[in-house]
């Protein structure tokens, strides 16, 4: 059975992650690996998110030592599975998003696919996004079609929702097309923040959160940004939810204590959720949830709270761990695009009809 390798590097910018799949009638998922991002790296492809001096340079250097990363990453799984490279397909590689920008037509990944072919001798499939933005669409979130493969269910009218430096939904109802759209933030405010104060890269749990409360004007001050009033398709990233916009809003309320700040995030992150999800499928039984936001037990238990009706659990009660369905996704992108299968879903990012997505880097 063909086997294909994916490669994930988020927006949290926290390290890669790779997932070993078999692709028969079904996904089987059989491998798993993390790289941890140098802070180096981190730093790096960082400053690449917004405008700055030799931005072409820097990027072609920053992609190199990415490519590398993940090329040790993909040895280091293979030597795990005592698997070779030429039984690997494909390599389905997100690269790392530096600018989305679908409203100018544009959206760029950097992660140097050739680079990362030569050094595993396996074919690369990279650069999902773009045809999906040329055919007018968002480029994103491109995982519904993969969440409609894995959860989809005759019975139950279903919502995926990944939690990682962003937050998106998928929606699965029986004999409807599936529709997804990025929510707003979901972990990159929250770390930002704890990061700037505290000194750690994430908030375990969500603890620091919990010690504050939330702060009721700032966060109707958050909740005013006119993404939230849009419908999808829609897509989001650190061009418009960043420490500076969040520094615009917290100049009208400069005494609130850093704890508080991190509590309102943290409600900013479940209500624009939840509010998604009951403005565009009412109706949803169960809310899967998966991405790194899943180990934040108190954003969990406030989703609870805030959408009774519905059970929100984790993928892994479905028999996959939440945090590599991410990578599986793009490894099964890169099985529809070897195999010339349309893989993007226009109802979801508004492109003008199906396309295979990703470019071919051969070994």
């Amino acid at each position: 059975m063909p086997l294909y390798v994916g490669v994930m590097s988020g927006t949290s910018l926290d390290g890669l992650d790779f997932a070993l799949i078999e692709q028969a009638d079904q996904t089987t998922l059989l491998g798993t690996h993390y790289e941890p991002m140098p802070p180096q790296l981190k730093q790096d492809l960082l400053s690449l998110c917004s405008p700055g001096p030799d931005e072409l340079a820097r990027a072609a250097i920053a992609e190199q030592a990415w490519a590398k990363l993940a090329s040790a990453g993909i040895h280091k799984l293979l030597g795990k599975m005592q698997i070779g490279t030429a039984a690997i397909r494909a390599i389905g590689s997100h690269g790392q998003t530096v600018r989305h920008e679908p409203q100018r037509n544009f959206t760029i990944q950097i992660g140097h696919p050739a680079l990362l072919a030569e050094l595993t001798t396996i074919s690369v499939v990279a650069d999902f996004r773009r045809r999906d933005v040329a055919a007018g669409g968002q480029g994103a979130p491109l995982v519904p079609a993969f969440h409609e493969a894995l959860f989809s269910d005759a019975m139950r009218v279903r919502a995926v929702l990944n939690i990682g430096g962003f937050s998106n939904l998928s929606l699965l109802a029986p004999n409807k097309a599936t529709r997804g759209f990025d929510c707003g933030p979901g972990n990159v405010l929250l770390d930002a923040w704890i990061q700037r104060h505290q000194g750690y890269s994430y908030d375990q749990n969500g603890d620091w959160a919990l010690t504050g409360r939330v702060h009721a004007q700032l966060l109707e001050a958050l909740l005013s940004d006119s993404f939230f009033a849009t419908q999808g398709p829609k897509s989001t990233g650190r061009e418009l939810f960043n420490l500076p916009w969040l520094a615009t809003h917290l100049s009208s309320f400069p005494n609130v204590p850093a704890e508080d700040v991190q509590a309102t995030l943290l409600e900013l992150t479940a209500r624009t959720i939840c509010d998604s999800l009951l403005a565009n499928q009412p109706e949803t039984q169960d809310v899967l949830v998966c991405g790194g936001g899943v180990h934040n037990t108190a954003l969990i238990r406030r989703l609870r709270a805030l959408i009774p009706a519905c059970e929100v659990i984790s993928t892994a009660k479905f028999g996959i761990e939440p945090d590599w369905i991410e990578a599986m996704a793009f490894a099964w992108l890169a099985h529809c695009c070897v195999e010339g299968i349309p893989a993007n879903r226009p109802s979801v990012t508004g492109a003008r009809g199906l396309r295979v997505l990703g470019a071919i880097y051969p070994a």
